[in-house]
């Protein structure tokens, strides 16, 4: 019984998709071993630059595959609200008395941040988001 679906490729997208997935199967990675291979098959396709359907279907879903490998055994902590702020504020090269003075947040408020003492709260997320242009979801990951 096969299945149909609205989702297909056809003609030379359906051929390069099936000859990658011959040559490297869409499936669970299982070790290391397999993520170094299939970090090997997704550079060979950026390197090539510009890419036709039906390889880049089968890039997106072997970077998902890869995304869930490491997510589960290579996973990276968020960054604490300290090493975020120090961050931010080395990359723009200013000190805790001129981020005050920018942003009207007391130097006190930035001092305990950084020490770790202090959380950041809402009202600081939005206002250090504001000031070094990101989105706050960059600066929430702690809340």
């Amino acid at each position: 019984m096969s299945a149909t679906s609205k989702f297909s490729l056809k003609g030379a997208n359906r051929n390069s998709y099936v000859k990658l997935v011959t040559a490297f199967p869409l499936a669970s990675i299982k070790s290391d071993e397999q993520l170094q291979e299939a970090h090997k098959v997704m550079d060979r396709l950026l390197i090539r630059g510009e890419l036709d359907g039906g390889e880049e279907m089968y890039l997106d879903a072997l970077s998902d595959l890869v995304a869930a490998y490491e997510h589960e055994h290579y996973a990276i902590e968020p960054a604490s609200d300290a090493d975020m702020l120090r961050h931010l504020m080395a990359a723009r090269g200013i000190t805790q008395a001129q981020l005050s003075r920018d942003t009207t947040v007391p130097k006190s408020t930035i001092s305990e941040i950084l020490g770790g003492k202090k959380p950041m709260s809402r009202q600081l997320i939005r206002r250090f988001a504001d000031y070094f242009q990101l989105d706050a979801s960059v600066l929430v990951a702690n809340f």
